[in-house]
């Protein structure tokens, strides 16, 4: 196997590597992989000019042609799977075939926004004798987007895919742990024809590159996934300069499983999801209200199937559930578990690390958790699930409401009725009934309350790209 490439800056069509860099380590034995390079003030200057005049030019290109580069990006990306999919597992953690599975994901956003492209439709407003309304969709400007390290190919991909469909410049800044992916995919479109300057990326500390780029004059959208936290700060940064925002925040997701739902079936179901990329995901399925007659036996399904788990390095055939990808991961779980300990919860399974070397971490359920407890309102954003008991359909909407955020939230039931109570009343931008997918390229995706504003994917999605332009135009002068 070969090793972990270097990676380096893409500014105007161009590689780059700089003095200033960081490691990259593999999760699963600490081990340094490979470095990636740190833009300075000059790299980020750079890449504002580089995406001013990239814009001028990609704005200008057909429509037809914009989606022409984004399809044969994606392809040259699925013949690459194999390749992408092992550096990803290397500086991640998650299993090679999720990995590969992620691969394919981030090709889908391309290949769907590459349909948009032609479609972003105007329309024509009816009007009196010699005057025409016309409403225009146009590209937004360059956008700063920043991806998180949680999915490395498919998080960049979801911003670039946007951007680049609606005719917009992109700089984009990924997680300097996990640059693998980001780096796949600007060779990809570098391969594929896309002018210079359209795409450009950059690595540095986080908090320097986007004080120095999202208050430019050149930087017309910021685009953002992270912590809500980071949101916030970013936000107001961007209203200083008036700037418009795409935000997709942290999340909580509530499961409410109904008295009528096959109990076993649904456990297996969410204990498989829950574990999946060890549990490092925005909508990952976390705090479980089931209805009492039928808590138990969920409760020792759920268990059972999470212990079951086959934990280990992600290169390694049959492995379901890798490290986590930083130790920091590692020391919040410790706390969340040890604070449920103390208040009452009850750990049926795991709450520990595995091992002293790479960022392993047991499968963890904790039972009947009381609402004070720390992990009730704190993302545990790992491999922990809390199962709690509860009495109605509208006790448990009222316990999936009881956090600030509303990303995803999902629902076992096969009642018409207990579902339109659903759809009512959980507060989510995305809800899903009997399924624990909260997204697919063709749907939009995004949160409410503090869980973020915007969406991504879908028809949607492409708009947070473009602005609305409406043209009046009288025949006659009047």
């Amino acid at each position: 196997m070969s090793s972990h490439p270097d990676v380096g800056l893409f500014i105007d069509g161009t590689w780059r590597e700089t003095a200033d860099s960081l490691p990259v380590v593999n999760p699963a034995n600490e081990q340094v992989i490979g470095r990636v390079s740190c833009a300075g003030r000059q790299d980020l200057d750079d890449a504002l000019e580089a995406a001013a005049k990239g814009f001028k030019v990609w704005r200008a290109t057909a429509p037809r042609d914009r989606a022409g580069i984004l399809r044969a990006a994606a392809a040259l990306l699925r013949r690459r799977q194999d390749e992408i999919a092992r550096d990803i597992t290397l500086e991640h953690g998650k299993p090679y075939r999720q990995a590969r599975l992620e691969v394919i994901r981030g090709c889908e956003f391309f290949e769907w926004d590459a349909g948009e492209a032609v479609r972003a439709y105007g329309r024509v407003i009816p009007s009196g004798p010699g005057v025409h309304y016309i409403v225009q969709r146009q590209p937004i400007g360059s956008v700063a987007a920043l991806s998180p390290w949680n999915f490395p190919m498919s998080q960049p991909a979801r911003k670039v895919a946007g951007a680049v469909a609606a005719g917009c410049s992109i700089i984009l800044k990924p997680s300097e742990e996990t640059p693998a992916g980001a780096m796949h995919i600007a060779r990809a479109f570098a391969d594929a024809g896309l002018p210079p300057g359209v795409l450009n990326l950059v690595f540095g500390v986080p908090s320097e590159i986007s004080e120095h780029l999202i208050p430019h004059e050149v930087i017309r959208l910021v685009a953002f996934t992270g912590s809500t936290a980071v949101g916030r700060r970013l936000s107001a940064l961007a209203a200083e300069a008036m700037t418009p925002v795409l935000m997709e925040l942290g999340g909580h997701a509530p499961v409410i499983v109904c008295e009528d739902t096959d109990a076993r079936a649904a456990a297996v179901s969410s204990a498989v999801r829950k574990m999946r990329n060890a549990g490092q995901v925005c909508t990952s399925p976390t705090r479980f209200f089931v209805h009492e007659t039928i808590f138990e036996e969920f409760l020792d399904v759920f268990t059972e199937r999470a212990a079951a788990t086959v934990v280990g390095d992600g290169m390694e055939p049959g492995v379901e559930m890798g490290p986590l990808a930083n130790d920091r991961r590692v020391a919040a779980l410790t706390e969340l578990v040890a604070d449920a300990r103390e208040r009452g919860a009850t750990v049926t399974t795991g709450g520990e690390r595995i091992g002293t070397s790479g960022y392993f971490f047991q499968p963890t359920v904790l039972a009947e958790v009381p609402a004070d407890a720390r992990v009730m309102q704190v993302e545990p954003f790992g491999p922990l699930a809390v199962v709690n008991p509860v009495g109605s359909l509208d006790e448990a909407i009222d316990c999936a409401n009881s956090v600030p955020y509303g990303l995803a939230a999902y629902g076992f039931t096969n009642r018409a009725d207990y579902v339109d109570r659903m759809v009512e009343r959980v507060e989510a931008g995305n809800l899903s009934i009997n399924t624990l997918e909260a997204s697919v390229p063709e749907t939009p995706f995004g949160g409410v309350k503090s869980s973020g504003y915007g969406r991504e994917g879908g028809v949607e999605g492409l708009h947070h790209y473009m602005v609305v332009k409406n043209v009046s135009h009288s025949i006659e002068i009047v």
